[in-house]
């Protein structure tokens, strides 16, 4: 069943509720690491584009929605731009494409892919990767809003028992200079009780076993790893750095890179297609890893990774 109420009325009526729902999206927290992972992704790979397209447009349409078409737009030449694709052949994949923008003064653009216009696809199912970074976006957001949470509930307080305002004033004008940093703090002799010991106490429960900050941003950087893997970059997630054998370094490499393998092919058989339709964009339009500009194994293997654990000290 749908819902029929957007976030904001949910965290109005939510915010009575205790305990209280707990968000990972649509809290400024969660869209800071969305934009922190997405354009991460977008790092990935080294384009060649020609000198008059946008390449943020580009890459922000191509990962976010998933695909772009290429044509030739009346007084506008062979752009990249965001489209709707339309009807299906038998193989249920798109056979037309149509695009509307604003810049089109109410023109549309109905084109046929592969007599017209060409699509560069990131997946083989023409979606995008905002299901990716949302995962792992939702899920750092969760670590670092738990960080400032333990980090609140790991501070030593202290419980002073007054008997009436005055007294309760005055503990408070103590503790405003003690945590001002005065190098001498002189109190009434009253807030002491009948024996002369002071009437306030600390409050803890066990605050160093209740600290788990580090633990909290060790997994913050796990879940880092998991998401470099699956967008195809180089890390030692799952390698185990007391012994590292070179069998070890190439499962991590085909971990790492078979996701990105299959993008990186999909996007050069549409450019491929696009160049062989539009020869102009032929030494314009081209796609390759961005470090290693050679295969993804080369990359992984002799580069990132042995460097990452030789600086260790991890290789054998």
């Amino acid at each position: 069943m749908s819902n029929f109420y957007d976030y904001d009325f949910l965290n109005l009526i939510g915010s009575s509720n205790k305990p209280g729902t707990v968000h990972a999206a649509n809290t400024a927290l969660g869209m800071r690491f969305r934009r922190y992972l997405f354009q991460k992704t977008i790092s990935v790979f080294d384009w060649t584009l020609p000198e008059n397209w946008s390449k943020d447009y580009f890459l922000y349409v191509l990962y976010a929605a998933g695909f772009v078409c290429i044509a030739d737009y009346d007084g506008f030449g062979v752009i990249p731009q965001y489209c709707s694709l339309i009807e299906r052949n038998v193989f249920y994949e798109p056979k037309k494409t149509l695009t509307v923008n604003p810049a089109f003064n109410g023109r549309q653009f109905q084109k046929t892919i592969g007599r017209d216009c060409e699509i560069l696809k990131l997946t083989p199912d023409y979606l995008g990767i905002t299901d990716i970074v949302g995962q792992y976006a939702d899920a750092m957001a969760l670590c670092w809003e738990t960080t400032a949470v333990n980090l609140v509930n790991s501070k030593l307080a202290y419980v002073f028992a007054a008997k009436d305002k005055a007294q309760a004033q005055s503990f408070k004008a103590m503790v405003d200079e003690i945590n001002e940093g005065q190098p001498a703090v002189f109190i009434d002799k009253k807030l002491f009780d009948e024996d002369g010991k002071p009437t306030w106490m600390p409050f803890d429960q066990n605050v160093g076993a209740n600290f788990i900050v580090p633990e909290i941003l060790e997994a913050l950087s796990h879940i880092e790893a998991r998401f470099d893997q699956e967008i195809g970059l180089p890390n030692n997630m799952n390698i185990q750095k007391e012994r590292v054998t070179n069998d070890a370094v190439h499962q991590a490499d085909a971990a790492t890179y078979s996701k990105a393998e299959l993008w990186l092919t999909s996007l050069q058989e549409g450019i491929e297609k696009a160049v062989a339709m539009f020869p102009e964009l032929d030494g314009q339009l081209s796609v390759e890893w961005r470090k290693t500009k050679g295969g993804a194994s080369d990359a992984v293997t002799d580069i990132d990774l042995r460097t990452i654990l030789s600086e260790s000290g991890s290789m054998e």
